[in-house]
C-alpha cells in the first residue's frame, strides 16, 4: 500500500471549503482524471476515472464524516483499492487548511513505476491547487451535505 499526503491553504471559511468537498459530483471540475462521480446515497458514490489512459470504475463509501472537520472513505468493489481522509482546519475566519491523505494499491508494473516516480503525489497536489482555484473564484460552495457519519 502506498500513501500520499498533501495540504493547501484556501482563502475561504472552513464551512465553505468543507461544504464544497461534500459535492462529489463537482469533482471532475477540479480533479484531473475524474470523468464522472454519481452520488448514489448519503454515503455511497460511484466513480469513473481515467488516469494516464487507465480507465477504472469503482464505488467509494464514506465511513466517517464530521461537518467542518473531515471526510473519510474506502473503496468497495470495482477495479481500485484505496482509502482516504480529507481534513479541514480553520486557520482564521476566512482561511482554511485542507489536507488530503490517500492510501492506494498500485496495480501492475506501469502503476507501480508511476507511484515510485511520484505521479500520484503530483496528481494530488495539482488537484488541491485546482480545488483552491475553483472554490476561491466561486467564493461560495455549489451545495452542501452537513450529515454526520
Amino acid at each position: 500500500m502506498s500513501q500520499v499526503k498533501e495540504s493547501i491553504e484556501v482563502d475561504v471559511p472552513v464551512t465553505t471549503a468543507y461544504n464544497q468537498w461534500t459535492q462529489f459530483e463537482s469533482f471532475p471540475e477540479f480533479m484531473e482524471g475524474v470523468e464522472r462521480i454519481e452520488q448514489r446515497g448519503d454515503t455511497l458514490t460511484h466513480w469513473v476515472t481515467n488516469v494516464a489512459g487507465v480507465r477504472r470504475e469503482f464505488d467509494a463509501e464514506i465511513i466517517e464524516q464530521i461537518p467542518d472537520m473531515k471526510v473519510a472513505w474506502v473503496t468497495v468493489g470495482g477495479q481500485s483499492e484505496q482509502s482516504g481522509l480529507v481534513t479541514f482546519r480553520p486557520i482564521d475566519r476566512s482561511l482554511t487548511e485542507v489536507t488530503l491523505v490517500m492510501n492506494f494499491d498500485p496495480e501492475g508494473l506501469a502503476e507501480s513505476i508511476g507511484d515510485k516516480l511520484g505521479f500520484v503525489d503530483r496528481q494530488v497536489k495539482g488537484d488541491l491547487k485546482r480545488f483552491k482555484y475553483f472554490i476561491e473564484n466561486r467564493g461560495i460552495e455549489t451545495g452542501a451535505w452537513r450529515g454526520t457519519v
